[in-house]
């Protein structure tokens, strides 16, 4: 194997770890407060249409449910919440490969992601818009759209991302070379799931969304489910002797881990949890100038999900929140290893009317 063929493998072996499940941004909740038929406007009540009493009168029976142990948790006593949130997020890579002679390594990061992105929740329901500073001014042009769904038993997270700003530098025995934006377009489908087996008792939206209040502190056991597909290709501005190439990646993997809530006096509540997932079903296959073969690994790949929060609850009406979601990954193949790192960071401030 020669010095192309090296470069080639470590590169597109990277590539395809880029494509590990990302974190969502806008929130569907099972949360909130009861509703009125009416509302008030002077001193005159005027009713509802008849639809929108329709989808109320559901939103309040589905709210109304206490499927929960009311002296663990309890919901906000507000029907609406307004939320500012400010979002930070990134990734990087590190490969080691020794192949016919030949050693070599590859750190690769995407660009550090920043949005502001205001949210409103009403009866469980909520809604929100994003904004990102970089794009408006080009100097990002990724996208992403993410879905997610939280509640106490049950979690789902569903994201979308195409993405041409992977940038970083391969070196071949000791001899750099870099890869910049537009070399790689990647697009990926990723989908995560969770189920709390104490969720009567513990709450993920208390500390990740505050659709719920944790009143006293309490754990869980964790079960996951993750899946992830997609393709990433060479780009238009690849190296003229990069050959042309084509990733396809399909990953199914379970897991357990365990999450605590630590509530401190009447305004902390501390959030940590780790959810380690094993991949039981892998399907990749890399096609490079028209030749597909198989790409296989050594059992087992491991994906541990980390997550931590801060809430602060000034009163029943306003809160503060931090948040971060960490993603380590390890696989190893046949003379290689790769490290995969991903974070992102939340601050959100919130107001219950």
């Amino acid at each position: 194997m020669n010095k192309r063929h090296l470069k080639t493998i470590i590169t597109v072996v990277v590539l395809l770890w880029t494509m590990l499940p990302l974190q969502a941004q806008s929130t569907l909740n099972d949360t909130i407060q009861h509703d009125t038929t009416t509302h008030q406007s002077g001193t005159k009540r005027r009713k509802l249409p008849r639809w929108l009493h329709k989808i109320d009168s559901f939103l309040v029976a589905k709210y109304s449910r206490v499927t929960y142990d009311t002296a663990y948790i309890r919901r906000p006593k507000s029907r609406l919440t307004l939320k500012l949130r400010g979002n930070i997020s990134g990734s990087a890579f590190h490969v080691k490969g020794r192949q016919g002679g030949y050693e070599g390594r590859a750190n690769i990061s995407t660009d550090v992601k920043t949005t502001m992105s205001v949210g409103v929740t009403y009866c469980g329901i909520s809604v929100g818009l994003a904004l990102n500073p970089g794009k408006l001014f080009g100097h990002y042009n990724d996208y992403e759209l993410n879905i997610n769904a939280y509640g106490n038993r049950f979690g789902i997270d569903a994201a979308y991302q195409s993405s041409t700003t992977l940038s970083g530098t391969v070196t071949i025995n000791g001899l750099d070379h870099f890869m910049g934006k537009d070399m790689i377009d990647m697009k990926v489908f990723s989908l995560n799931a969770y189920y709390a087996f104490s969720g009567r008792r513990f709450s993920y939206p208390a500390a990740f969304t505050q659709s719920y209040i944790q009143k006293r502190s309490a754990g869980s056991w964790l079960v996951g489910l993750s899946y992830l597909g997609g393709s990433i290709k060479a780009g238009e501005k690849k190296p003229e002797d990069m050959p042309d190439y084509r990733i396809y990646v399909g990953h199914l993997g379970i897991g357990g881990g365990y999450g605590y809530n630590f509530v401190l006096g009447r305004h902390w509540l501390i959030h940590i949890s780790a959810l380690p997932t094993l991949v039981i079903s892998n399907h990749n296959n890399i096609t490079e100038d028209g030749e597909r073969r198989r790409m296989t690994t050594k059992f087992p790949d491991v994906i541990l999900a980390e997550r931590s929060a801060i809430v602060y609850n000034f009163n029943e009406k306003y809160f503060a929140s931090a948040t971060l979601v960490m993603t380590n990954s390890l696989m190893r193949g046949q003379d290689i290893a790769i490290n995969y790192f991903k974070w992102r960071a939340r601050f959100s401030f919130g107001m219950r009317l």
